[in-house]
């Protein structure tokens, strides 16, 4: 592992990306503050290694984060690495979307990046030491149905971290930008919950996705070679590119293979109703017992 640290701060460390990165850490010798909103759950990942320190926290109150990786380095020490992995991925089209249910989303993950960065950044300058590594996303580039708010939302975050890396070059910080594809964490859970993608569930179903573990070793092994931004997977890569030289061709080609999925979908169901109805339709019908007596 890429870490040399002594104390991590984890977002999201209760599940996801978050808790593989936090239980490495630990199982590494690291003292990892590991903060989220589910007691619950941040209380049993905790339990998996003495090292392991759970902080309740709303990454969108910017007083609460304060206030909390104030008692982290009181705990703890000064944070030598954050990984911030919180976020939150809930899908709608724009126009059943409430302004509420999109700001949220923003708040969550871009304003929340924004307030766990700055809350270690300045001490991590003075020591000219530290990690920071955030978690864009490749649909801050590359757009989907359904996804509106979230891509803008990391889209916010992908821009923020690049400036953050050209501000701080030569800083002695390692600043990272990860930007992964569709990973297979209860994020994909979340978006399909809500108004049902149906190519993020036919992806999800399939076993396509990237793994956390993946994604997660690449992070170690960029930060290894210096670098600044990760984009994990060559189907990242492809659609970093596609957007970039071809963008109405790339959309296109989205909302093609969303509707033959959907297409694809309504065949099954049909075949599968005509396989039940044909089923009941062959059963023998039922015999009276007065009609078999002899």
């Amino acid at each position: 592992m890429a870490f040399n640290g002594k104390v991590a701060v984890v977002t999201g460390g209760a599940s996801g990306m978050g808790r593989i990165s936090a239980l490495r850490l630990a199982r590494g010798g690291a003292q990892v503050a590991i903060l989220d909103r589910n007691p619950e759950a941040l209380e049993k990942t905790a339990a998996e290694a003495p090292q392991l320190h759970p902080y309740c926290c709303d990454i969108c109150d910017a007083k609460a984060v304060d206030q909390t990786m104030a008692q982290v380095v009181k705990d703890l020490g000064a944070v030598d690495r954050l990984t911030h992995a919180a976020g939150i991925m809930p899908t709608e089209l724009l126009a059943k979307m409430t302004v509420a249910d999109i700001l949220h989303i923003m708040a969550v993950n871009y304003n929340g990046t924004v307030h766990m960065v700055k809350a270690v950044l300045d001490d991590m300058l003075q020591r000219r030491s530290g990690d920071i590594i955030m978690f864009g996303s490749i649909a801050g580039h590359v757009l989907n149905p359904h996804m509106g708010a979230y891509s803008a939302s990391k889209a916010a975050v992908n821009i923020f971290g690049e400036q953050l890396i050209r501000e701080n070059k030569g800083s002695g910080l390692r600043i990272l930008l990860v930007q992964p594809p569709a990973v297979d964490t209860p994020l994909i859970d979340q978006a399909v919950q809500s108004s049902d993608p149906i190519l993020l569930r036919v992806g999800r179903d399939s076993g396509r996705y990237a793994t956390p573990d993946a994604i997660v070793d690449a992070i170690e092994e960029a930060l290894e070679k210096g670098r600044w931004i990760l984009k994990p997977g060559l189907e990242a890569k492809w659609l970093d590119w596609a957007r970039r030289l071809a963008p109405n061709l790339l959309w296109s080609l989205i909302e093609s293979a969303a509707k033959k999925a959907e297409q694809e979908e309504y065949l099954k169901q049909t075949m599968a109703n005509r396989q039940r109805s044909n089923n009941s339709s062959e059963q023998p019908p039922a015999v009276d017992k007065d009609d078999t007596a002899s």
